[in-house]
């Protein structure tokens, strides 16, 4: 079966399309309430076939950006939006066929995350827990003629999970090892990891938010040079980190909660952007984003010694993904922080998988494990109390 992964983050620099070929795997349809609480199923055959990007209509973005996380907005244009971003993800796809000549007979479509709050918090005398992604799975199915399965993550929440990360049963798909632990870092808007020990099964899986990825960087190089992204980090590599403002910055709460635990533009987004440029003062713009580069990589480095690396040896490899990997200079600062740590640097690129495309073909493998009523949440990642069959299916 060919299948569609659909993928905006949290950066909403635009759509991300990717086409995989996935075969077996299912024991076989299984009813509502199977009990999916002794771990994942029997593993499909996985090929990445093809990739594409398009970005945002400016306007769009925009609006999008506003959207996230807002202290206020207008439902009407929230529902706009919704329907809006489906017809932007119908293009992406049909485009994405056509150039590559392939039909897809299934889309996995993750949406636009407009708010993420994994963790229960008091509203209205209870305590809830809540996430939003938008892109009307009715209508992109509508558009393309085919199942689309959207929604993903409100199922692993509704079981107590943080709804993220969900990237990991890609993860021990494609990197479990018998002879070496790998640890897995995707670098989009926001960074996650997901620990594999050598030969683990998938409850020994470790994963979580590491903190920013792409997202203060790219908000700070906006703020300060006007344009929407630090190109092959060549800003940075100009600028000096400011110790005493990136050392400051690792102190927030968020970097010293034990996971599962995850991460957006609610933690680190406008607000924390904000006190990120107050600290840095009449800096020199080069050496600010500098300083956020460096935050994304310590963050990262910082969160491997906290809770992962218990002792030298048990990883060896550090295998990363994302637009982050793009940002040369980013790249650099990772491998000098992670050195200590015994780590050898690796691209998704050298496994078969180009790093911008991962998150999109796991969104079409999770949606190849629903259409077939499979689990794909990783509890041990999550904080699940059980596997779930993920998302809601439209049909065409």
């Amino acid at each position: 079966m060919i299948v569609a992964g659909v993928m905006s983050g949290t950066s909403a620099d635009g759509i991300n399309v990717a086409l995989v070929q996935i075969e077996g795997g299912s024991l076989g349809r299984v009813g509502p309430r199977v009990k999916t609480t002794a771990g994942l199923p029997r593993l499909p055959r996985f090929k990445f076939l093809a990739h594409a990007e398009y970005p945002y209509p400016k306007n769009v973005r925009r609006a999008v950006l506003a959207a996230m996380n807002a202290a206020d907005a207008r439902v009407a244009d929230l529902a706009r939006l919704n329907f809006l971003l489906a017809e932007l993800y119908a293009r992406a796809v049909l485009l994405t066929q056509r150039g590559f000549g392939m039909k897809v007979e299934l889309v996995g479509c993750h949406g636009q995350t407009l708010y993420h709050q994994g963790r229960p918090a008091p509203f209205l005398g209870f305590k809830v827990a809540a996430t939003w992604q938008i892109g009307e799975g009715a209508a992109l199915a509508a558009r393309l003629g085919v199942p689309v399965v959207s929604d993903f993550r409100p199922a692993d929440i509704a079981r107590g999970g943080q709804g993220a990360p969900l990237v990991p049963f890609l993860d021990y798909l494609l990197y479990r090892d018998e002879g070496i632990g790998r640890i897995v870092q995707n670098i989009g808007g926001i960074g996650n990891l997901t620990a594999i020990p050598r030969g683990a099964s998938p409850g020994r899986l470790l994963a979580f938010d590491t903190g920013p990825g792409n997202m203060v960087i790219d908000a700070v190089t906006e703020q300060r040079f006007r344009k929407p992204y630090d190109r092959d980090g060549k800003i940075a590599a100009s600028g000096r980190v400011l110790e005493i403002v990136v050392n400051q910055a690792l102190g927030v709460p968020f970097f010293r909660h034990k996971p599962p635990k995850t991460a957006g533009r609610e933690e680190f987004g406008r607000e924390f952007v904000r006190d990120f440029l107050k600290q840095c003062g009449r800096a020199d713009g080069r050496d600010v984003v500098a300083s956020a580069t460096a935050l994304t990589a310590r963050s990262i480095a910082d969160a491997l010694e906290r809770f992962v690396i218990r002792r030298r040896g048990a990883f060896r490899e550090m295998i990363v993904s994302g637009g982050g990997t793009k940002n040369s200079t980013l790249m650099a600062m990772l491998a000098m922080a992670i050195r200590p740590l015994g780590l050898q640097l690796r691209s998704s690129d050298e496994f078969g998988l180009p790093s911008e495309a991962k998150e999109a073909a796991a969104f079409a493998l999770l949606a190849y494990q629903t259409w077939n009523r499979q689990p794909s949440n990783v509890p041990s990642a999550t904080g699940a109390r059980s596997a779930a069959i993920l998302g809601k299916i439209s049909y065409a």
